[in-house]
């Protein structure tokens, strides 16, 4: 009882998953992890006692279902969000993940197609793919930028049923204008899917996708509360789009997909939103300190709205992840040749990450 008899290639698994490989960012117990673009700050205490009093109150009921329909919870992202939107406007799930799995449930599927201009977030494809649809990537500019001639141009060739916009995009930080979503969204006639999960960190008089909404029934703008909120360990993602398309939703969401405690912990959260965003300033400074020192130290530093940077010019970028691994600090290779990617984390994680950099020694 309880030995391995088989592999998984013995086991009658789907074709089109043959081969694939799982979502896998390294994880490893070193003392600065800045790999998977976290907000390294702790729920402020002020904060985090409200969320367990909530807790504890949603315990007394946890016997019964929760509420199938999320709706304080929604009807709290509408306050966050503002721009006039509603409840019947919002929808959530366990994390932005499953928010995008299950538009692509709807919108997706087997002999559909899905399309993003890579390199994008890596978990497009493999959700694209477990879904049985096919996955479809356009191109950027050597800067990883998109023009928006160019991007309604690939994406009407393409003529997928879903497109998605990084907006900035993971993993390079690039910022996305307004204009290429309103050139792509003519230029399809699917579901276009703008995902601003690092919005909180662009510049503050930008203009979100959310004003774009209005009469534009086919357009999402998905969010998260990971990184800005520092929930990724609560797992609450969020979109907004016309209430058609959330009761297209409803047709795929498994029953009472959000626990009782979730919805009060992010409910919670919600209250508190100016605190919880109080962190986003101090990740910003220490993302344009670690951007201005790369850049000191010889290499390339992408222009970033995120709360991370992608550095080019890495000779070898496998062993410079190496030296600084062995030095105790966690950064990502996203799979760019001769670049890197950092979080940017407290001021005391990143100047851990600049000093092993520099120790490394300067780019060639």
């Amino acid at each position: 009882m309880g030995e391995v008899t088989a592999r998984l290639e013995d086991l009658p698994l789907r074709p089109d998953l043959v081969g694939q490989t799982p979502y896998g960012a390294p994880q490893a117990p070193l003392p600065v992890a800045l790999n998977v673009n976290e907000n390294t700050h702790p729920v402020p205490q002020e904060v985090a006692d409200d969320i367990l009093d909530s807790i504890a109150l949603a315990l007394r009921d946890v016997n019964r279902y929760p509420d199938r329909e999320f709706t304080a919870l929604r009807e709290g992202f509408a306050d966050y969000l503002g721009h006039g939107l509603t409840r019947e406007q919002l929808w959530a799930a366990n994390g932005s993940n499953e928010v995008l799995q299950h538009l692509l449930q709807a919108f997706a599927g087997p002999g559909r197609t899905a399309f993003g201009f890579g390199p994008t977030y890596s978990m497009y494809p493999l959700l694209t793919r477990g879904t049985g649809a096919t996955w479809t990537a356009g191109t950027r500019a050597a800067d990883f930028t998109l023009a928006p001639d160019d991007a309604a141009s690939q994406v009407s060739e393409a003529a997928p049923d879903v497109v998605f916009l990084c907006s900035p995009n993971n993993p390079t930080g690039t910022p996305l204008g307004l204009d290429v979503v309103e050139a792509v969204y003519e230029a399809t006639d699917g579901i276009v899917i703008v995902d601003e999960a690092y919005h909180e960190f662009a510049p503050r008089d930008e203009r979100s996708a959310l004003t774009l909404l209005g009469g534009r029934e086919r357009l999402v703008v998905s969010r998260t509360m990971s990184k800005a909120f520092a929930f990724a360990g609560a797992r609450v993602g969020y979109l907004a789009a016309d209430p058609a398309l959330i009761d297209a939703l409803r047709l795929v969401r498994l029953p009472y997909h959000l626990s009782a405690l979730t919805q009060a912990a992010a409910t919670a959260a919600l209250r508190h939103a100016p605190t919880m965003l109080g962190m986003v300033d101090e990740i910003v400074a220490q993302r344009d300190r670690i951007s201005a020192t790369v850049e000191a130290l010889g290499y390339t530093a992408h222009e970033s709205w995120s709360n991370f940077v992608l550095f080019g010019g890495v000779a070898d970028p496998t062993q410079t992840w190496n030296s600084l691994y062995d030095a105790g600090v966690l950064i990502r290779d996203v799979g760019i040749a001769h670049h890197l990617r950092v979080t940017a984390g407290t001021e005391d994680e990143t100047t851990a990450f600049l000093d092993a950099l520099a120790s490394v020694g300067s780019a060639p």
